[in-house]
């Protein structure tokens, strides 16, 4: 004879039963996340190219049951945008609902990685205790069904040491790069669960491990998920009125549709106490902050643009040497106002002095007879004591013409920055877009974060595009060259 269940004994096995219940469909994880844990995901988009929450925590649940093959992700989000929450609900979500998931948390600092895991116990302690093997750890915890979380810290043993299925690494712009890089081998896919690496964070700089994963995450098969503080801000109702709010220039109208967590008030307070650079970049998800950058008075807006080559014009080339570091070869004209004119590079990493030559002599539609000089680096001139030869020495012999002058640093930087905006706030610079490389270090080349060093950062990666361009400022403007027009 089998014992009758109290009505609460009913509703506690019946909300087990459901509570172990995988959802099926992005709004059945809606429903569950509201009714077992009391959260309301924000699911709205408010601006253009942007993700919802939500869309993040479907991916990130979802992609071991629709048959992805990778599911890694970028998670781009304002500062009180709740990204740290969120994959705490998502590392919850993946033990209680795929047996034998290992993950691990590995954050920028350890008390970023430890706040995710505290949010993840706050979870299990309100309603899934159950589900734990024995009594969880300061740093790692156990479920019956074979799953388990770790805290990893930044250090090359912790991350090298394992082999997981899914690795959550927060605020990655704080990460220091050699771990990050370790940590993209942790991953891996088996007993039906798909390895993902999923990076979150705001982007502060313009040069950190943040604006370099979104820039290739399309060549990586990474999907972003953007989101700002309109898409998680509360609904601010009918009694406030937007002409006289200080957040109407850049909400026009959002929050008026929003249904986030984010107090108004909190944001207008961060709003006044932050710079307006900083705000559009920690709150908006606009553009990296400038500081620290070189080139600040760089504007894609102004200084990009689709100009081509002109055989009415002077050519020249600017050089930067280099064998594992990159050659650099940027193709330059000078129009009759004076502006610089950036139409070509080539660049390129472990190949010889003899095939740069060949290159730059025979890119087309530029004539080799139609340069007037060639600028480069003074060290190029320093001979080998292998092969007793220098670069200099060896492009010359293949009829490159070149000149060089020794200068500063800064005296170059200078001179491209008054070329950018000059003190009447007009510019002398253009560049075209196939100068990728080019552009990508006119935005990223910057000072050292700390310290008192006063030259920018030689880093391997944005240092050479602007070394060459700082050798055709310094040898254009000192030189005696005639730059004759064609008519």
């Amino acid at each position: 004879m089998s014992a009758i269940l109290s009505p609460k004994k009913q509703i506690l096995t019946l909300s087990k039963t459901l509570r172990n219940q995988k959802p099926r469909t992005k709004n059945d994880l809606k429903n569950y996340l509201k009714y077992f844990l009391d959260l309301e995901v924000c699911d709205s988009k408010m601006c253009e190219g942007h993700d919802s929450p939500m869309d993040y925590l479907w991916h990130s649940y979802n992609c071991d049951f629709d048959g992805s093959a990778n599911g890694d992700c970028i998670v781009w989000g304002g500062r009180g945008g709740g990204k740290t929450y969120l994959a705490a609900v998502a590392t919850l979500l993946d033990c209680v609902f795929k047996p034998g998931c290992k993950t691990r948390i590995l954050a920028g600092s350890q008390v970023q990685a430890q706040r995710m895991y505290d949010y993840l116990l706050a979870f299990i302690h309100n309603g899934y205790k159950d589900l734990l093997i024995g009594k969880e750890r300061k740093n790692k915890c156990k479920f019956v069904n074979g799953s388990n979380v770790e805290v990893l810290t930044q250090s090359m043993a912790s991350v090298r040491g394992s082999h997981i299925h899914k690795l959550r690494c927060d605020e990655i712009e704080l990460f220091k790069k050699q771990i990050f890089e370790a940590a993209k081998f942790t991953t891996k896919s088996n007993n039906g669960i798909t390895a993902a690496m999923e990076a979150l964070s705001t982007m502060h700089q313009p040069f950190g491990i943040m604006h370099d994963i979104v820039n290739k995450a399309q060549d990586n098969n990474m999907k972003i998920f953007k989101w700002c503080i309109w898409e998680v801000i509360e609904n601010c109702g009918p009694d406030r009125n937007c002409s006289r709010c200080v957040l109407n220039n850049d909400c026009k109208g959002k929050a008026k549709r929003a249904k986030g967590y984010l107090k108004i008030e909190d944001v207008i307070a961060q709003m006044k106490r932050c710079s307006r650079a900083a705000f559009e970049s920690e709150m908006l998800c606009l553009r990296p902050s400038l500081e620290n950058v070189v080139f600040a008075e760089f504007d894609p807006e102004i200084h990009i643009q689709p100009i081509e080559y002109n055989p009415d014009l002077p050519l020249y080339r600017a050089m930067d040497f280099g064998f594992v570091n990159p050659f650099v070869c940027l193709w330059i004209q000078v129009d009759e106002h004076g502006t610089v004119r950036v139409i070509d590079e080539y660049i390129q990493s472990k190949k010889t002095i003899d095939v740069h030559a060949n290159e730059i002599k025979f890119r087309k539609p530029y004539n080799e007879n139609n340069v007037i000089m060639s600028f480069c680096d003074p060290a190029g001139a320093g001979v080998n004591d292998v092969t007793g030869t220098s670069p200099v020495s060896r492009l010359r012999a293949a009829g490159i013409k070149l000149r060089f002058r020794p200068s500063e640093i800064n005296v170059g930087v200078e001179l491209v920055r008054r070329a950018l905006k000059n003190g009447e706030g007009k510019s002398s610079f253009a560049v075209n877009p196939r100068c990728g490389r080019l552009i990508e270090a006119m935005q990223s080349y910057h000072y050292p974060p700390t310290g008192s060093n006063e030259l920018p950062q030689k880093d391997g990666v944005y240092d050479h595009p602007i070394d060459a361009l700082r050798y055709f400022f310094v040898n254009y403007n000192t030189s005696t060259i005639m730059t004759s027009r064609k008519y």
